[in-house]
């Protein structure tokens, strides 16, 4: 049970600043593709058939757009701000695809912070192993809140 367990949140609104920035690379593997493919039940032919892949522009096959969507979203719940955040607005654009066995290089940037509506604002940027932009956009957090205690404070003198 988790009830009242100390556990670690990302940083609070005022603990960040505008202009940092978090980077971070991720490779696309066989695992992270079986994996999306079996949980969404998508049989897209561009995702998973060579012979298909091979007579389109693409080449070969490509990783599923909502997989780096959901690499994204996942530097924003374990690095910046971290656990505990939520993302209230998000507007990606995929610039090229990404192909299987493919690196991502990410960079995030807070480009603007708002105390009353207790969000920040994120640029992201993805690039591949080409140094190519494949991905970009903009996020609107709401940071971790300072949790409130579950337990009575009448106590506390005992």
């Amino acid at each position: 049970m988790l009830l009242g367990k100390k556990r670690k949140l990302g940083r609070k609104l005022d603990e960040i600043k505008t202009g940092e920035k978090l980077e971070l690379s991720e490779a696309i593997e066989d695992k992270d593709l079986l994996l999306y493919l079996g949980l969404t039940n998508d049989n897209n032919p561009l995702f998973i058939q060579h012979d298909y892949a091979s007579m389109t522009p693409f080449k070969k096959p490509i990783v599923p757009q909502i997989m780096l969507t959901g690499m994204v979203t996942s530097a924003i719940s374990k690095y910046l701000p971290g656990p505990g955040s939520s993302i209230k607005k998000q507007s990606l654009t995929f610039i090229k695809p990404v192909h299987h066995y493919g690196k991502v290089h990410f960079l995030f940037q807070v480009t603007n912070i708002n105390e009353e509506a207790h969000s920040i604002t994120m640029s992201v940027e993805g690039k591949n192993e080409k140094n190519e932009k494949v991905i970009e956009g903009e996020l609107e957090v709401c940071p971790p809140y300072a949790p409130k205690s579950i337990t009575s404070h009448t106590l506390e003198n005992f």
